[in-house]
């Protein structure tokens, strides 16, 4: 096999080996005493800053769950003070409207009060206007009667006897 002329890279003598093995150990004590520190240094501090942003993440959710019940309790709050506003609003209307009613009732009787007065005194001044009249007319009815009955002198002589007699059997 020593026969096949292969480039020296594939497959290098002792003294490029030991070249490269000196080489390779320089670059990785380099690395190891300056590049490894600084390599492990900024995934410590990458790991830090991620393990830091979950951290807020999660007190950020912490605070965003917290927010939502405030919310939802403000919220409900919010309700009761509607449904007591409400419940309120509807007392006070009923309150209203029964005092309208209670005044309308007692307007009411009142206005139906002063129609009975008037019809009474109505009543009385009519019952008075039809007296007066009936007693009016009477008194004519009786001149008249008085008239006819009382023509002569002799009619006029027997009615005052007749009188005179009735005033004296009542006393």
């Amino acid at each position: 096999m020593d026969s096949i002329n292969l480039p020296s890279i594939l497959t290098p003598d002792f003294g490029l080996f030991f070249w490269m093995f000196v080489a390779f150990l320089v670059v990785f004590l380099l690395l190891a005493k300056f590049g490894f520190p600084v390599i492990t240094h900024m995934v410590e501090e990458r790991k830090n800053y991620i393990d830091e942003s979950l951290r807020k993440a999660h007190e950020a959710q912490e605070r965003l769950a917290n927010i939502e019940k405030e919310g939802e309790s403000i919220l409900q709050e919010a309700r009761e003070k509607q449904a007591q506003i409400l419940k309120e609003a509807a007392e006070t209307r009923d309150a209203i409207v029964e005092k309208a009613q209670e005044k309308a009732k007692s307007e009411g009787a009142r206005l139906l009060d002063d129609a009975r007065n008037a019809i009474e005194q109505e009543k009385k001044a009519a019952i008075a206007d039809i007296r007066a009249q009936v007693a009016t007319l009477s008194v004519e009815i009786a001149e008249k009667v008085l008239k006819q009955n009382l023509k002569d002198d002799q009619s006029q002589m027997d009615l005052i006897d007749r009188m005179l007699d009735d005033i004296s059997s009542t006393h």
